[in-house]
């Protein structure tokens, strides 16, 4: 990690639900390359410990409270972030829920509105309130999931909201050529408390090591250099593509 580049020297990036889990690694390494990093989730308590960790480690970090499905929180997180820094370069879509998991047709209508408004309409909104502020050569990456691709069990209905985050991704770096990059990146399974539920299991997390070619779970080292990737200089031709990192995962042609 030491001998990292700086790919992100004076940059600003912002990475939502990022105090823990993929997005704390993602916030991790953008700032371990040199990025100012404005980091957020629910509660206080939780931003305020990862900034300090953040901190610890040489990051400038600006932590804010953001509920992302709350017009407010959304408004303060990017007005904080240009009050601070004075601009947006990079804007990582990292949040979601998966309130339930009945089959699709069983799942209640307030965990469909939960679903979509966490999963897909906060990540728009968010866009619409930083878009402004986006410099040329700017990035956003979303950051989808393998589940996208297969939507099944438990979390059929998750990985539809992720479905729609692969037709976002085209649609959002048709509009926002050509000054800001749209990119995605779709993780398999990584054993965060997210998918505690799914990788803590023995006998699931086995089944789905053996479904990976490199017969093992994804780290969110391997997710913060995917996403590191995309929104780098080093990907500058590249936009409106999916990145699936998912140790060989079948997902597509």
């Amino acid at each position: 990690m030491e001998k990292m580049g700086k790919r992100f020297q004076g940059k600003v990036a912002i990475v939502t639900a990022s105090t823990m889990g993929i997005g704390y690694g993602i916030a991790e390494r953008l700032g371990l390359e040199g990025a100012s990093v404005v980091i957020s989730s629910r509660k206080q308590k939780n931003v305020d410990e990862a900034a300090e960790k953040l901190r610890a480690r040489g990051i400038e970090v600006l932590g804010v409270v953001c509920h992302v499905s709350n017009e407010q929180h959304r408004k303060q997180l990017i007005d904080q972030t240009i009050q601070k820094y004075g601009r947006i370069d990079v804007v990582v879509s990292n949040a979601a829920a998966n309130p339930s998991v009945d089959a699709i047709l069983e799942t209640k209508e307030s965990a469909l509105d939960k679903l979509w408004e966490i999963n897909v309409k906060a990540a728009i909104l968010i866009l619409k309130d930083a878009a402004p502020h986006m410099q040329k050569g700017s990035s956003v990456v979303l950051i989808s999931s393998i589940a996208g691709y297969q939507p099944q069990g438990s979390m059929a209905m998750y990985g539809v909201t992720k479905t729609a985050l692969l037709g976002l991704t085209k649609a959002l770096a048709s509009e926002m050529a050509p000054n800001t990059r749209v990119n995605c990146v779709a993780p398999g399974f990584v054993p965060t408390h997210f998918a505690s539920y799914i990788t803590s299991n023995k006998a699931i997390r086995g089944a789905i090591e053996e479904r990976t070619l490199l017969n093992r779970l994804g780290t969110t080292e391997d997710m913060a250099a995917a996403t590191a990737f995309l929104a780098s200089d080093d990907a500058s031709y590249i936009t409106g593509e999916t990145l699936v990192v998912a140790g060989g995962t079948p997902s597509r042609l």
